[in-house]
């Protein structure tokens, strides 16, 4: 059931328990996760953190504390299946999920015991009625033959008929409720897309008790700034939002004049900016971030000749000389940063790219570091992904949680150093799948398959880094193609997992259009597909349009798709 107040039906509840905390490896949960850490600490509320990086670890790790615990809390995993049919829970337990992903199981909805939703109702739900899905059991009335004996026997017959009569009417109607039921379930469950971020969730709950801090709000931020470098939602809901987050930030860090001198010097500030939209920019060479940005990239066409004379025109267009260019930004001639940004915007816009800035937040540190969201976003996720050998899943994630607080610099300019060499590889992998055409249309779909043995194949193991390259992949192709049909049409990709088993990992991505309202239909589509051909999948990740596959099975698997979209 959806919580209506957070502070009494959650936050009082779980104040005096001892909590487990299961936390998806996406960075919208980890700034959650901060959050929530940070209000437990006021209150010295005891808590154990689990991270899950799928339903495999979630089903694994609830098993082994289900004894010691009656409260979970579950951050962006658990909302949208039906949870108590994956964990089979004890009676006295209760669920207390905060997850985007959308659309919620209907079973969650309705249960008032064990599941309560910290999910702000805001959001479009459009969760179909109670009496739509669920039926209570009608006992068929036994009608037992209790007639007397001397009635008629023709009277008996025409009861009878009646019964008849009556029993197939209800069957009928029973059988008009299911198919009403199905379609309806169909319409409510068949596109994937996600609700407002977790982090601002949390944020909200700390604001409503007045124990938000500034580094609870940033972390809100960042939760945001997620969702919008992952094109988890539209264009409207971000702005919507950072309209939102743009209060506090100015209730957070208005200064007086006089104030001005007494502040520290290493005081936190955060604020609003109308930032441009390289990534990393600011901690790379200006070069090296229109390459590699998606945005810039993708417009100038950047893996063939032309598109890198474009490149050259439009930095001599601004007036810039390549030797500025090319080494760090920290390092360029204030007397160019100065103007920089309106400098980079006019050109944008001969150049067609009418959206060269964003709204965002930044934050600086004192008078060193300063940091933009998208940045710490870019990190954090490389640092949580990061293919390097030399420590588990949860070792990264642990790192990539620490990399959020200010105490830690040194482990976020690793982070960024990571998502350069992330990004690198993003662009060169897609220079490689266009100039080869691996992108092939196969009718309702696009699709590319990463080859085993590609320069950096490993890097895109994991769903998140792959997902990066797909959205990225999609866009450039979308400008590079001359065919109108497939700029309209969703993608399909597929990148090698476990050589020694055998298996791919397969990922759906909605079309790439002004317009889109960031719905995916993959994950029921991925299902039947699975089914049909009976191939060996394993839905584990959070996400429902991610699946991992055996790589012998991948044909027959790709032809029942085309044929369920077609």
């Amino acid at each position: 059931m959806f919580v209506s107040d957070f502070r009494k039906e959650f936050y009082e509840v779980v104040q005096s328990q001892r909590v487990l905390l299961f936390v998806a490896s996406d960075v919208d949960a980890l700034c959650a996760c901060k959050i929530l850490q940070a209000l437990f600490q006021c209150d010295h509320v005891q808590y154990t953190l689990v991270p899950v990086s799928g339903w495999q670890e979630l089903e694994t790790a609830f098993l082994e504390h289900k004894e010691q615990f009656r409260y979970f809390i579950l951050i962006n995993c658990g909302a949208n299946v039906d949870l108590l049919d994956i964990l089979q829970p004890d009676e006295d337990t209760t669920f207390f999920v905060c997850d985007t992903h959308r659309p919620v199981n209907v079973v969650n909805v309705y249960n008032d015991t064990q599941i309560k939703l910290l999910i702000k109702q805001d959001d479009d739900l459009e969760v179909p009625a109670y009496d739509d899905i669920f039926r209570d059991e009608e006992e068929d009335e036994e009608h037992s033959g209790n007639d007397s004996d001397g009635s008629e026997p023709s009277e008996k017959r025409t009861r009878l008929e009646e019964e008849v009569v009556e029993q197939t009417m209800r069957r009928r109607q029973q059988r008009e409720w299911e198919a009403r039921r199905r379609d309806i379930l169909f319409d409510y469950e068949q596109y994937e897309y996600h609700g407002t971020s977790s982090a601002m969730v949390m944020f909200d709950l700390a604001w409503m008790m007045s124990k938000d801090l500034n580094d609870m709000l940033w972390w809100a931020i960042i939760g945001l700034t997620d969702q919008w470098v992952q094109d988890k939602i539209t264009q409207m809901k971000y702005v919507t939002d950072v309209g939102v987050l743009q209060r506090h930030v100015s209730r957070h860090n208005h200064r007086n004049e006089d104030e001005e001198n007494t502040l520290s010097v290493d005081c936190t500030r955060i604020s609003f900016e109308y930032d441009l939209r390289l990534a990393l920019y600011q901690h790379w060479s200006l070069h090296d971030s229109l390459c590699n940005t998606s945005y810039t990239a993708s417009r100038f066409k950047l893996w063939s000749v032309h598109g890198q004379k474009r490149l050259q025109e439009f930095l001599a267009d601004m007036g810039l000389p390549l030797k500025q260019v090319k080494q760090k930004f920290q390092s360029m001639d204030v007397s160019l940063k100065e103007n920089l940004r309106e400098m980079i915007e006019e050109s944008a816009n001969k150049f067609g790219m009418k959206d060269m800035r964003m709204q965002t937040f930044s934050i600086h540190f004192g008078f060193k570091h300063k940091f933009l969201a998208s940045d710490v976003v870019f990190a954090t996720m490389s640092l949580m992904d990061s293919p390097e050998k030399d420590g588990s899943g949860t070792d990264h994630f642990i790192q990539a949680l620490d990399s959020l607080s200010r105490s830690n610099l040194d482990k976020l300019y690793h982070g960024l150093e990571l998502a350069k060499k992330q990004l690198r590889a993003t662009q060169q992998t897609i220079a490689s799948c266009l100039c080869t055409n691996l992108v092939i249309s196969q009718g309702p779909f696009l699709y590319c398959s990463l080859m085993e043995g590609t320069p950096d194949v490993m890097l895109f193991s994991k769903p998140a880094s792959l997902s990066l390259l797909s959205r990225h992949l999609l866009k450039s192709f979308v400008f590079s193609t001359k065919n109108r049909r497939c700029k309209l049409l969703p993608l399909v990709m597929a990148a090698p997992l476990s050589v020694e088993q055998g298996t791919v990992t397969v990922m759906g991505i909605p079309p790439e259009t002004d317009s889109s309202d960031r719905k995916n239909f993959f994950g029921r589509a991925f299902e039947k597909a699975a089914e049909s051909t009976s191939s060996r999948t394993l839905h584990n990740h959070f996400d429902l349009s991610v699946i991992e596959l055996k790589a012998e099975d991948r044909s027959k698997f790709l032809d029942a798709l085309v044929s369920l979209l077609s």
